[in-house]
Protein backbone atom coordinates (compact mmCIF):
# COMPACT_ATOMS: atom_id res chain seq x y z
CA UNK A 1 0.00 0.00 0.00
CA UNK A 2 1.42 3.36 -1.08
CA UNK A 3 -0.06 6.73 -0.05
CA UNK A 4 0.86 10.24 -1.11
CA UNK A 5 0.55 12.82 1.68
CA UNK A 6 0.38 16.45 0.61
CA UNK A 7 1.90 18.91 3.10
CA UNK A 8 4.63 18.23 5.66
CA UNK A 9 3.50 20.50 8.50
CA UNK A 10 1.01 17.94 9.88
CA UNK A 11 2.77 14.85 8.56
CA UNK A 12 4.33 14.07 11.95
CA UNK A 13 0.81 13.31 13.20
CA UNK A 14 0.31 10.42 10.77
CA UNK A 15 3.80 9.22 9.78
CA UNK A 16 4.38 6.55 12.41
CA UNK A 17 0.79 5.35 12.32
CA UNK A 18 0.85 4.91 8.53
CA UNK A 19 4.15 3.08 8.66
CA UNK A 20 2.87 0.84 11.48
CA UNK A 21 0.05 -0.16 9.12
CA UNK A 22 2.55 -1.20 6.47
CA UNK A 23 2.03 1.89 4.30
CA UNK A 24 4.84 3.24 2.13
CA UNK A 25 4.65 6.99 2.70
CA UNK A 26 5.42 9.52 -0.02
CA UNK A 27 5.35 13.20 0.89
CA UNK A 28 5.10 16.32 -1.25
CA UNK A 29 6.01 19.69 0.24
CA UNK A 30 6.89 23.16 -1.02
CA UNK A 31 9.10 24.11 1.95
CA UNK A 32 12.55 22.46 1.71
CA UNK A 33 13.23 23.37 5.36
CA UNK A 34 10.30 21.47 6.82
CA UNK A 35 11.34 19.46 9.87
CA UNK A 36 9.08 16.52 8.97
CA UNK A 37 10.47 15.58 5.56
CA UNK A 38 12.67 12.72 6.76
CA UNK A 39 9.74 11.03 8.48
CA UNK A 40 8.53 9.90 5.05
CA UNK A 41 9.89 6.94 3.11
CA UNK A 42 10.26 9.30 0.16
CA UNK A 43 9.69 13.03 -0.24
CA UNK A 44 9.48 15.53 -3.09
CA UNK A 45 10.04 19.29 -2.89
CA UNK A 46 7.64 20.89 -5.35
CA UNK A 47 6.32 24.37 -6.22
CA UNK A 48 3.11 25.52 -4.57
CA UNK A 49 -0.10 24.28 -6.13
CA UNK A 50 -1.54 20.85 -6.87
CA UNK A 51 -0.17 20.19 -10.37
CA UNK A 52 3.04 18.62 -9.13
CA UNK A 53 1.48 16.56 -6.31
CA UNK A 54 -1.04 15.22 -8.85
CA UNK A 55 1.79 14.23 -11.20
CA UNK A 56 3.61 12.52 -8.32
CA UNK A 57 0.48 10.57 -7.45
CA UNK A 58 0.28 9.26 -11.01
CA UNK A 59 3.96 8.62 -11.69
CA UNK A 60 4.49 6.93 -8.32
CA UNK A 61 1.34 4.85 -8.87
CA UNK A 62 0.06 5.48 -5.35
CA UNK A 63 -3.10 3.84 -4.02
CA UNK A 64 -4.55 6.98 -2.42
CA UNK A 65 -3.86 10.63 -1.65
CA UNK A 66 -4.25 12.28 1.77
CA UNK A 67 -4.00 16.10 1.78
CA UNK A 68 -2.69 17.38 5.13
CA UNK A 69 -3.57 21.02 4.65
CA UNK A 70 -4.80 22.99 7.64
CA UNK A 71 -5.48 26.33 5.95
CA UNK A 72 -8.38 27.36 3.73
CA UNK A 73 -6.64 29.06 0.81
CA UNK A 74 -5.42 25.96 -1.10
CA UNK A 75 -8.49 23.83 -0.37
CA UNK A 76 -10.42 24.61 -3.55
CA UNK A 77 -7.44 23.66 -5.70
CA UNK A 78 -7.12 20.44 -3.69
CA UNK A 79 -10.83 19.72 -4.30
CA UNK A 80 -10.36 20.20 -8.05
CA UNK A 81 -7.44 17.77 -7.97
CA UNK A 82 -9.65 15.30 -6.10
CA UNK A 83 -12.32 15.51 -8.79
CA UNK A 84 -9.84 14.83 -11.57
CA UNK A 85 -7.99 11.97 -9.85
CA UNK A 86 -11.15 10.22 -8.72
CA UNK A 87 -13.12 10.60 -11.96
CA UNK A 88 -10.35 9.94 -14.44
CA UNK A 89 -8.04 7.60 -12.52
CA UNK A 90 -10.28 6.14 -9.78
CA UNK A 91 -7.69 7.27 -7.25
CA UNK A 92 -9.27 8.16 -3.85
CA UNK A 93 -8.37 11.55 -2.39
CA UNK A 94 -9.37 11.84 1.27
CA UNK A 95 -10.84 15.31 1.39
CA UNK A 96 -14.03 17.16 0.49
CA UNK A 97 -15.16 17.80 -3.07
CA UNK A 98 -15.60 21.09 -4.89
CA UNK A 99 -19.14 21.93 -3.77
CA UNK A 100 -18.54 21.32 -0.05
CA UNK A 101 -15.23 23.18 -0.21
CA UNK A 102 -16.67 26.20 -2.00
CA UNK A 103 -19.34 26.48 0.69
CA UNK A 104 -16.97 26.04 3.62
CA UNK A 105 -14.24 28.49 2.58
CA UNK A 106 -16.63 31.35 1.77
CA UNK A 107 -18.64 32.78 4.68
CA UNK A 108 -21.40 34.15 2.40
CA UNK A 109 -21.90 30.73 0.83
CA UNK A 110 -21.76 29.20 4.31
CA UNK A 111 -24.56 31.48 5.49
CA UNK A 112 -26.68 30.79 2.41
CA UNK A 113 -26.20 27.03 2.85
CA UNK A 114 -27.30 27.21 6.49
CA UNK A 115 -30.34 29.37 5.71
CA UNK A 116 -31.40 27.17 2.78
CA UNK A 117 -31.29 24.14 5.07
CA UNK A 118 -33.21 25.84 7.90
CA UNK A 119 -30.22 25.75 10.25
CA UNK A 120 -30.11 28.52 12.85
CA UNK A 121 -27.23 30.94 12.33
CA UNK A 122 -26.54 34.51 13.51
CA UNK A 123 -28.25 37.15 11.37
CA UNK A 124 -26.01 38.91 8.87
CA UNK A 125 -25.86 41.60 6.20
CA UNK A 126 -23.41 42.17 3.35
CA UNK A 127 -22.36 45.78 2.94
CA UNK A 128 -19.71 47.77 1.10
CA UNK A 129 -17.91 50.81 2.43
CA UNK A 130 -19.75 52.97 -0.13
CA UNK A 131 -23.15 51.65 0.97
CA UNK A 132 -22.32 52.31 4.61
CA UNK A 133 -21.13 55.85 3.95
CA UNK A 134 -24.09 56.77 1.72
CA UNK A 135 -26.87 55.33 3.86
CA UNK A 136 -28.32 55.75 7.30
CA UNK A 137 -27.38 52.24 8.30
CA UNK A 138 -28.67 51.45 11.75
CA UNK A 139 -26.83 48.80 13.71
CA UNK A 140 -27.20 47.24 17.10
CA UNK A 141 -23.92 47.18 19.01
CA UNK A 142 -21.89 45.15 19.62
CA UNK A 143 -21.78 43.64 16.15
CA UNK A 144 -19.32 41.40 14.35
CA UNK A 145 -17.46 42.43 11.20
CA UNK A 146 -16.00 39.70 8.97
CA UNK A 147 -14.54 39.09 5.57
CA UNK A 148 -16.02 36.47 3.23
CA UNK A 149 -12.76 34.55 3.26
CA UNK A 150 -10.20 34.08 5.99
CA UNK A 151 -9.53 32.06 9.13
CA UNK A 152 -7.83 32.28 12.50
CA UNK A 153 -9.59 35.50 13.39
CA UNK A 154 -8.04 37.42 10.48
CA UNK A 155 -10.43 40.13 9.27
CA UNK A 156 -12.74 39.73 12.27
CA UNK A 157 -13.58 42.70 14.51
CA UNK A 158 -16.11 43.21 17.27
CA UNK A 159 -17.51 46.69 16.64
CA UNK A 160 -18.72 48.56 19.72
CA UNK A 161 -19.52 51.86 18.02
CA UNK A 162 -19.88 53.50 14.57
CA UNK A 163 -16.26 54.61 14.91
CA UNK A 164 -15.17 50.95 14.98
CA UNK A 165 -17.02 50.31 11.75
CA UNK A 166 -15.50 53.36 10.10
CA UNK A 167 -11.99 52.26 11.09
CA UNK A 168 -12.72 48.76 9.75
CA UNK A 169 -13.73 50.20 6.38
CA UNK A 170 -10.44 52.06 6.24
CA UNK A 171 -8.85 48.62 5.82
CA UNK A 172 -11.52 46.64 3.96
CA UNK A 173 -13.79 47.78 1.09
CA UNK A 174 -16.67 45.51 2.15
CA UNK A 175 -17.79 43.41 5.09
CA UNK A 176 -20.20 40.87 6.46
CA UNK A 177 -21.97 42.39 9.45
CA UNK A 178 -23.12 39.61 11.76
CA UNK A 179 -25.16 39.69 14.96
CA UNK A 180 -22.99 39.33 18.06
CA UNK A 181 -24.25 36.45 20.17
CA UNK A 182 -23.30 35.97 23.79
CA UNK A 183 -22.57 32.35 24.54
CA UNK A 184 -20.20 29.42 24.45
CA UNK A 185 -18.18 28.58 21.36
CA UNK A 186 -18.36 24.83 20.73
CA UNK A 187 -17.25 22.61 17.89
CA UNK A 188 -17.63 18.98 16.85
CA UNK A 189 -15.39 17.06 14.48
CA UNK A 190 -17.13 14.66 12.13
CA UNK A 191 -15.45 11.86 10.19
CA UNK A 192 -17.11 11.01 6.88
CA UNK A 193 -16.26 8.72 3.99
CA UNK A 194 -18.36 6.89 1.41
CA UNK A 195 -21.59 8.38 2.80
CA UNK A 196 -20.92 7.11 6.33
CA UNK A 197 -20.44 9.61 9.17
CA UNK A 198 -19.15 9.42 12.72
CA UNK A 199 -19.38 12.56 14.88
CA UNK A 200 -16.89 12.51 17.73
CA UNK A 201 -17.00 14.80 20.77
CA UNK A 202 -18.14 18.33 21.62
CA UNK A 203 -15.29 20.75 22.39
CA UNK A 204 -15.83 23.85 24.51
CA UNK A 205 -13.63 26.68 23.21
CA UNK A 206 -14.55 29.43 25.66
CA UNK A 207 -17.24 32.11 25.70
CA UNK A 208 -17.59 34.86 23.14
CA UNK A 209 -15.94 38.12 24.22
CA UNK A 210 -16.22 41.75 23.20
CA UNK A 211 -12.45 41.70 22.66
CA UNK A 212 -12.84 39.00 20.01
CA UNK A 213 -10.31 36.72 21.70
CA UNK A 214 -9.59 33.74 19.47
CA UNK A 215 -10.33 30.28 20.95
CA UNK A 216 -6.65 29.33 20.59
CA UNK A 217 -5.90 31.86 23.32
CA UNK A 218 -8.38 30.35 25.76
CA UNK A 219 -8.44 27.23 27.91
CA UNK A 220 -10.46 24.64 25.99
CA UNK A 221 -12.08 21.47 27.29
CA UNK A 222 -13.80 18.34 25.99
CA UNK A 223 -16.44 17.17 26.20
CA UNK A 224 -18.32 20.44 26.58
CA UNK A 225 -19.98 20.39 29.98
CA UNK A 226 -22.43 23.26 30.05
CA UNK A 227 -25.71 23.69 31.86
CA UNK A 228 -28.72 23.08 29.59
CA UNK A 229 -26.54 21.80 26.72
CA UNK A 230 -27.81 18.58 25.18
CA UNK A 231 -24.57 17.10 23.87
CA UNK A 232 -26.29 14.33 21.96
CA UNK A 233 -28.47 16.85 20.14
CA UNK A 234 -25.40 18.95 19.30
CA UNK A 235 -23.46 15.97 18.00
CA UNK A 236 -26.42 14.85 15.89
CA UNK A 237 -26.68 18.37 14.44
CA UNK A 238 -23.00 18.26 13.47
CA UNK A 239 -23.51 14.92 11.74
CA UNK A 240 -26.58 16.13 9.84
CA UNK A 241 -24.82 19.30 8.67
CA UNK A 242 -21.80 17.31 7.48
CA UNK A 243 -24.06 14.89 5.62
CA UNK A 244 -26.03 17.70 3.98
CA UNK A 245 -22.77 19.41 3.01
CA UNK A 246 -21.50 16.10 1.59
CA UNK A 247 -18.12 16.72 3.19
CA UNK A 248 -15.46 14.02 3.36
CA UNK A 249 -12.43 13.22 5.48
CA UNK A 250 -12.58 15.28 8.67
CA UNK A 251 -14.84 18.30 9.10
CA UNK A 252 -15.25 20.68 12.04
CA UNK A 253 -18.68 22.22 12.66
CA UNK A 254 -18.61 25.36 14.81
CA UNK A 255 -21.50 26.50 17.02
CA UNK A 256 -22.46 29.15 19.58
CA UNK A 257 -24.64 27.94 22.44
CA UNK A 258 -26.61 30.25 24.74
CA UNK A 259 -27.04 28.83 28.24
CA UNK A 260 -29.87 31.31 28.84
CA UNK A 261 -32.02 30.54 25.78
CA UNK A 262 -30.66 27.01 25.16
CA UNK A 263 -30.40 27.98 21.47
CA UNK A 264 -27.68 26.53 19.24
CA UNK A 265 -26.52 28.64 16.30
CA UNK A 266 -24.18 27.30 13.64
CA UNK A 267 -21.26 29.51 12.66
CA UNK A 268 -19.01 27.68 10.20
CA UNK A 269 -17.97 24.37 8.66
CA UNK A 270 -14.25 23.71 8.18
CA UNK A 271 -13.45 20.95 5.69
CA UNK A 272 -9.85 20.43 6.80
CA UNK A 273 -7.91 19.11 9.82
CA UNK A 274 -9.19 20.99 12.83
CA UNK A 275 -7.36 22.98 15.46
CA UNK A 276 -9.31 20.96 18.03
CA UNK A 277 -8.04 17.59 16.80
CA UNK A 278 -5.77 16.96 19.83
CA UNK A 279 -8.65 17.68 22.21
CA UNK A 280 -10.91 15.42 20.16
CA UNK A 281 -8.31 12.64 20.28
CA UNK A 282 -7.63 13.16 23.99
CA UNK A 283 -11.29 13.02 24.96
CA UNK A 284 -12.60 10.35 22.58
CA UNK A 285 -9.42 8.32 22.05
CA UNK A 286 -10.15 8.52 18.31
CA UNK A 287 -7.39 10.25 16.38
CA UNK A 288 -9.01 12.03 13.39
CA UNK A 289 -5.71 12.13 11.49
CA UNK A 290 -5.20 8.38 11.83
CA UNK A 291 -8.72 7.83 10.55
CA UNK A 292 -7.76 9.60 7.31
CA UNK A 293 -5.11 6.92 6.80
CA UNK A 294 -7.68 4.19 7.41
CA UNK A 295 -9.98 5.78 4.82
CA UNK A 296 -7.12 5.87 2.30
CA UNK A 297 -6.38 2.20 2.95
CA UNK A 298 -10.01 1.24 2.34
CA UNK A 299 -10.19 -0.04 5.91
CA UNK A 300 -12.31 2.62 7.58
CA UNK A 301 -15.03 0.99 9.65
CA UNK A 302 -17.42 3.61 11.04
CA UNK A 303 -19.32 1.26 13.33
CA UNK A 304 -16.05 0.05 14.84
CA UNK A 305 -14.98 3.66 15.39
CA UNK A 306 -18.26 4.35 17.23
CA UNK A 307 -17.66 1.35 19.49
CA UNK A 308 -14.11 2.51 20.26
CA UNK A 309 -15.06 6.04 21.39
CA UNK A 310 -14.05 6.61 25.01
CA UNK A 311 -15.10 9.29 27.47
CA UNK A 312 -12.10 11.06 28.96
CA UNK A 313 -12.04 14.63 30.26
CA UNK A 314 -9.54 16.66 28.23
CA UNK A 315 -8.10 20.12 28.73
CA UNK A 316 -5.90 22.19 26.41
CA UNK A 317 -4.07 25.48 26.91
CA UNK A 318 -1.13 27.48 25.65
CA UNK A 319 2.19 26.30 27.06
CA UNK A 320 4.37 29.06 28.47
CA UNK A 321 7.77 27.49 29.07
CA UNK A 322 9.69 29.12 31.90
CA UNK A 323 12.23 28.24 34.53
CA UNK A 324 9.53 27.24 37.02
CA UNK A 325 7.89 24.73 34.70
CA UNK A 326 8.19 21.10 35.66
CA UNK A 327 7.96 19.98 32.04
CA UNK A 328 10.11 20.73 29.04
CA UNK A 329 9.42 20.98 25.34
CA UNK A 330 12.57 19.00 24.60
CA UNK A 331 11.76 15.91 22.52
CA UNK A 332 8.03 16.41 23.03
CA UNK A 333 7.62 17.15 19.32
CA UNK A 334 8.84 13.66 18.43
CA UNK A 335 5.85 11.71 17.02
CA UNK A 336 6.73 8.87 19.38
CA UNK A 337 5.70 11.09 22.28
CA UNK A 338 2.23 11.75 20.85
CA UNK A 339 0.69 9.02 23.00
CA UNK A 340 -0.89 8.99 26.42
CA UNK A 341 0.38 6.73 29.19
CA UNK A 342 -0.45 6.39 32.88
CA UNK A 343 2.84 8.14 33.65
CA UNK A 344 2.40 10.82 30.97
CA UNK A 345 -1.26 11.79 30.49
CA UNK A 346 -0.41 14.76 28.27
CA UNK A 347 0.77 15.68 24.77
CA UNK A 348 2.74 18.76 23.76
CA UNK A 349 2.19 19.94 20.20
CA UNK A 350 2.48 22.94 17.90
CA UNK A 351 5.44 25.11 16.90
CA UNK A 352 7.94 26.30 19.52
CA UNK A 353 6.55 29.82 19.52
CA UNK A 354 2.94 28.66 19.93
CA UNK A 355 3.12 25.29 21.64
CA UNK A 356 0.14 23.85 23.50
CA UNK A 357 -0.39 21.13 26.04
CA UNK A 358 -3.36 18.77 25.97
CA UNK A 359 -4.08 16.78 29.13
CA UNK A 360 -6.60 14.05 29.77
CA UNK A 361 -7.88 12.29 32.85
CA UNK A 362 -10.97 10.55 34.17
CA UNK A 363 -12.55 13.89 35.05
CA UNK A 364 -11.94 17.58 34.43
CA UNK A 365 -10.90 18.30 38.02
CA UNK A 366 -8.01 15.87 37.70
CA UNK A 367 -7.02 17.35 34.34
CA UNK A 368 -6.83 20.83 35.88
CA UNK A 369 -4.77 19.44 38.77
CA UNK A 370 -2.25 17.93 36.35
CA UNK A 371 -1.81 21.29 34.63
CA UNK A 372 -1.63 23.09 37.97
CA UNK A 373 1.20 20.85 39.11
CA UNK A 374 3.20 21.80 36.03
CA UNK A 375 3.12 25.45 37.17
CA UNK A 376 2.17 26.60 33.69
CA UNK A 377 1.44 30.29 33.29
CA UNK A 378 -1.69 31.09 31.27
Amino acid sequence: MKILFIGARLFDEVALYAQSRGVTTILSESNPKSSNLKLADEYHIVPRGMDHPMNIALTEDVDAVVPLIGIDKPLLEVAKMKEKLEKEYHLPVITSGINATEISVNKIKTKNFLIENNISTPGFTEITKKQYVNSKFRLKFPTVLKQAEGQGGVGVKIALSPADIESYFEIYPEAIIEDFLKGAEISVEVLRWKNKSVPLVSVYKGDTTLEGIHPLNKVRTAPANLENLDNQKLIKMAKNITDELDANGTTEIEFIFSEETKQINTLEMNTRPSGTRFLTFSSSNINPMHQLVNMAMGEWKPRAVEREIKQYAALEMSLSLNENNQISSQNNYDPKNRVFTSDKPWIIHGPDNASRITVRSENLTNSFEIVKNFKIKE
